[in-house]
């Protein structure tokens, strides 16, 4: 099968002692600033497009959650490339400030596992800039890998897929929207109560409450489930960048990669001409409705009057992936172990505790209500469900649980070192990275598409293809003009 590139950017909530919402941007801004280790300033928005949508049109301007605008009326700002701060790193990474919350976004990688490590070492940037912002001003810093504050604001984890501009906006849409209806039954990251009626006391997707119309380029208010947002981060003549905004955060690396990977095999699928056809009545509402149902029926209403539920549709994923494509070793783990999770989910939900972070953070809090004895309407389990997602692992409650082998963990301190040195294995993240650490001196700006850099009195712009494979032999180059000419060697 032909490798898929992806890469996850995750916006982390922020917390800093004494001051309010109102500053929300200007601390994420100086905390991104503050990030201590190697990096390039110098990010390129030239190929940046937000408002082009994948229909076919580009939209006149982006609408803006009304309730950041309040905050924001009135207050001078920088430009935006500085209240961005953007940072890249040595790992190809990008980190920088959006809308008022600090964003990791991984280097693209073509494995499920090296993603999940990759976005699990993202946390430890985030920490470090906010310890290193502590010093600067002596305040407390708290941060979340979560995607809700509890009062009506949440920010996102977006997911990233290179996929030839030849399949087009209708099968992406027609054979990927079942999944990403269904998928929170294997990858919710859990969430105390609701942010819109009716209420309830627990479910599966923190982001399910936010979500409005099926499909649109929106990402910061009338949120769609399946986002149409063309900006492909490549040639735009071969490629569309599939922007998936309707995913939590993950604390469980083996649920980020399961939740990369249900995409994964839905596109496969979808490329093969493969796919299952399903057609939900109401998207919207059936992503609401799963996120709800406490029973774990998961029923699904489809157009007519008959009904499915998130089981079949699953398994109609698996079984069209046995029956038509050559599974690689990611997408059978991630059919294997979906299908074990089901099973158990039907069976026994203790069973599912370790690689789902919904069940475990569930799991965790009805301890505390046997303990304490009390119920769903304690207001201290929305405490507790936040710091299930504190990035701290000296305070955070999904560390806990680690520590005491109750659920998978993530990359060991070693790991996350190695992983935040260098960028994904044969993926243009590593020479992106690579230039970082070797030649930060000649890069004069750099984006997910390209490099440019200063070499011989001229910038010289270096296309980087995302389906080419970058060796690495590219560390043997020993002056920036024999970096270039290997890197165009490899396009």
């Amino acid at each position: 099968m032909r490798p898929i590139l992806a890469g996850i950017e995750t916006e982390y909530g922020l917390i800093v002692d004494n001051r309010g919402a109102e500053d929300q941007v200007d601390d994420a801004t100086a905390l991104v600033a503050a990030y201590p280790g190697p990096c390039h300033v110098g990010w390129d928005y030239r190929y940046e497009s937000p408002r082009a949508d994948l229909r076919g049109f580009t939209l006149k301007k982006l609408s803006y959650d009304p309730v950041d605008a309040k905050f924001d009326f009135g207050r001078a700002r920088h430009r935006d490339e500085n209240v961005r701060a953007d940072r890249i790193l040595p790992n190809g990474a990008r980190l920088y400030n959006d809308h008022g919350h600090p964003e990791y976004s991984t280097p693209e990688c073509k494995r499920l596992t090296e993603l999940a490590n990759h976005d699990a070492s993202g946390q430890t940037v985030v920490l470090r800039c906010g310890q290193e912002r502590e010093k600067q001003i002596g305040a407390r810093i708290r941060l979340y890998k979560n995607n809700t504050d509890f009062h009506g604001a949440s920010y996102g984890t977006h997911e990233n897929y290179l996929m030839p501009r030849e399949i087009g906006f209708e099968r992406l849409y027609r054979d990927l929207m079942p999944m990403l209806v269904v998928r929170q039954v294997l990858v919710g990251a859990g969430k105390v109560g609701a942010e819109s009626e009716p209420q309830v006391a627990y479910q599966l997707s923190q982001r399910a409450d936010f979500f409005v119309e099926t499909a649109n380029a929106e990402t910061l208010y009338r949120r769609p489930i399946f986002n149409t947002r063309d900006e492909p981060h490549a040639n735009p003549e071969d490629w569309i960048r599939l922007h998936v905004i309707c995913g939590d955060a993950n604390m469980i690396p083996s649920a980020t990669a399961r939740k990369v990977g249900l995409v994964k095999l839905a596109l496969h699928l979808c490329e093969n001409g493969t796919a299952p056809k399903w057609s939900f009545r109401n998207p919207v509402e059936a992503f609401r409705a799963i996120s709800r149902d406490d029973s774990f029926e998961f029923r699904i209403q489809l157009e007519g009057s008959s009904w499915t539920n998130a089981y079949e549709v699953f398994e109609s994923y698996f079984a069209a992936a046995e029956r038509t494509l050559e599974l690689d070793e990611d997408m059978a783990w991630v059919i294997s172990s979906s299908r074990r999770l089901l099973a158990n989910l039907r069976d026994c939900r203790e069973n599912v505790v370790r690689e789902i972070d919904w069940a475990a953070k569930r799991s965790m809090l009805e301890q505390f209500m046997d303990s304490e004895q009390v119920d769903w309407n304690d207001p201290a389990l929305r405490a507790y469900d936040l710091e299930y997602h504190n990035v701290d692992p000296s305070e955070g409650l999904y560390a806990a649980l680690v520590e005491m082998d109750q659920v998978d963990a993530g990359p060991t301190a070693e790991e996350t070192e190695r992983y935040l040195s260098r960028g994904a294995e044969g993926a243009r993240s590593f020479a992106r990275g690579l230039a970082v650490a070797k030649f930060g001196d000649k890069l004069t700006s750099a984006c997910w598409r390209t490099m440019t850099f200063r070499a011989e009195n001229e910038q010289v712009e270096v296309e980087m293809p995302p389906d080419a494979n970058y060796p690495q032999a590219l560390e043997e180059a020993e002056s920036v003009e024999s970096f270039i000419q290997m890197l165009r060697g490899v396009s």
